[in-house]
């Protein structure tokens, strides 16, 4: 990319986040922050429990991730976030302007599969039918690029950077 823009990856649970944000981040040079880090004790149990978060839940942790983006703006940053509603995505925007959004998409068998194979994550399986429920995927005029979580983590990445790049001009 040109400029170093704060780029939020995005997706329902188990598109690989985690796994592809940190790669991107290496790729464009710029650092990393896992969007789980700046969820709160409460939203993390109720997570662990099968309880979805609702609105009220995810603000704190969309305004934390928002400071974040903002701290980095014009310095370039890559930071995680499941940001599956437009109003989401929007309240980021303006705390941070100019962030651009890359969504990993997936078919569901696919991402309940890696969901079933991952260790040590606070998220179940029973919440992936929710997190679909819940997704709007990116409008025309949300700066960002959907890339396809099928491949290798790497082959992945290799897509996002490339779409990112590309989007930058």
């Amino acid at each position: 990319m040109s400029t170093p823009h704060v780029v939020v990856v995005m997706g329902v649970a188990g598109t690989g986040k985690t796994t592809i944000g940190p790669l991107v981040a290496e790729a464009l040079g710029v650092p990393y922050a896992e969007g789980d880090d700046f969820h709160p004790a409460a939203n993390v149990a109720k997570m662990s429990a099968g309880t979805p978060l609702d609105d009220t839940d995810r603000w704190p942790w969309l305004d934390a991730i928002g400071q974040w983006a903002h701290g980095r703006a014009g310095l370039g940053g890559v930071v995680s976030s499941s940001a599956l509603k437009r109003g989401y995505r929007d309240r980021l925007r303006a705390a941070a302007p100019g962030l651009v959004f890359l969504h990993l998409t997936g078919e569901r068998e696919l991402i309940e599969r890696r969901m079933r194979e991952r260790k040590g994550h606070f998220m179940p399986t029973a919440l992936l039918d929710s997190q679909f429920a819940t997704l709007q995927p990116l409008d025309a005029d949300e700066a960002g690029v959907a890339v396809d979580v099928s491949g290798t983590p790497e082959e992945i990445t290799e897509r996002a950077v490339a779409a990112l790049r590309r989007l930058a001009g």
